[in-house]
């Protein structure tokens, strides 16, 4: 099937190849800001970890720094600039910049597909930003980071992988030179010197650009009804895990390993949940056997399931969310990134 579709990659590329040498060379113009900002991005089409490393960044700053967050806003049904505020909902802003506002106090939180528009927005508010972070921004060209995070997975590193259709890139991968830092995300959390040095090897990366492997931490179970607040985790047996992500089998795999049984329920990346899909998700939560059962979404999935009418029928069901954080593989090269991030930040803020 790759072979049959390659024709097809090949012309894409040829486009993205036209539009790239347009930037690079200055006849299409890319807009720099003297605020810091800080671009989170890859080349596939989602699933290497932006929002974790995002709020990694969020939580590295936030008590340093006045930071802002601006995001596109997938699946949002509004249009140019919106600043979250108190009562915005995911309709407005999309789940990730709503799970950004509602997990962070002290930060500001918009969104505006017009990366450059948005950005002037938020430094002209009366408490401006000292840093912006761009999430998912790396395809952006109109706008000029001042420093690039380009992610891509360990089990599926972009130089491995294919331009759409044929593969899932969605940008070519010539386009890698412009990021300063590289992470491997969802690596093994051992990860021997022999192993990393293989993956830098296959990356290629460039003198300039910093190479750094981060491992999804998951922070157990947290309750979100009342029937989960009561509920003894030690007893259950079996869970119902549901999710609209990009890449639910980390999560799958974990569950896995705690639980004796369980049955999932896989929706698109970003599905806006219908009342339909809450029937077929409590039908699918009763069929599993036996009383020590729970059911386990993402926090971004919870975002898509704020509205009362929504989150009122899990009430009597044990409805738990599972949050993850991204954790380096190295406490050295932990503190290394910690300090490149800082240092950029505090220098030209």
């Amino acid at each position: 099937m790759r072979r049959l579709l390659a024709p097809l990659s090949w012309l894409y590329a040829a486009v993205l190849y036209i539009r790239h040498w347009l930037y690079d060379t200055g006849i299409a113009r890319s807009e720099s800001f003297t605020v810091p900002t800080i671009c989170v991005g890859n080349l596939s089409f989602g699933g290497t970890g932006k929002t974790p490393h995002t709020e990694y960044l969020i939580r590295l700053l936030k008590d340093k720094f006045r930071v802002a967050v601006l995001s596109r806003g997938y699946g949002r049904k509004t249009v140019d600039f919106v600043l979250a505020g108190n009562g915005t909902t995911y309709e407005q802003i999309g789940d990730e910049p709503l799970l950004y506002h509602t997990k962070y106090d002290n930060i500001t939180v918009a969104v505006d597909a017009d990366r450059p528009h948005g950005v002037s927005k938020l430094i002209h508010l009366p408490n401006a930003p000292q840093v912006v972070l761009l999430d998912d921004a790396y395809q952006h060209r109109k706008i000029k980071p001042g420093m690039n995070i380009l992610l891509t997975e360990y089990y599926n590193l972009y130089k491995k992988d294919m331009l759409v259709p044929a593969g899932g890139l969605r940008d070519i991968k010539c386009a890698a030179k412009r990021a300063d830092i590289i992470i491997v995300t969802k690596s093994p959390r051992v990860l021997l010197p022999y192993d990393k040095r293989d993956v830098i090897s296959t990356l290629h990366a460039r003198p300039y650009q910093q190479v750094f492997f981060t491992y999804i931490d998951f922070q157990g179970l947290k309750p979100v009804t009342n029937a989960a607040k009561e509920t003894v985790l030690q007893d259950i047996k079996s869970a119902y895990l549901f999710c609209g992500i990009a890449n639910p089998y980390p999560l799958e795999d974990y569950l896995k390993r705690k639980y004796n049984t369980l049955i999932t329920k896989y929706f698109n990346d970003h599905h806006s949940f219908s009342y339909n899909d809450i029937d077929v998700i409590l039908d699918g939560y009763k069929s599993v056997i036996g009383r020590n059962k729970i059911i386990v979404t993402t926090e971004k999935d919870l975002m898509r399931l704020t509205k009362d009418s929504y989150l009122n029928r899990f009430e009597n069901v044990p409805l738990f969310v599972a949050p993850i954080e991204v954790r380096f593989n190295d406490e050295k090269e932990e503190k290394i990134f910690n300090n490149l991030i800082l240092d950029y930040v505090g220098k030209n803020s």
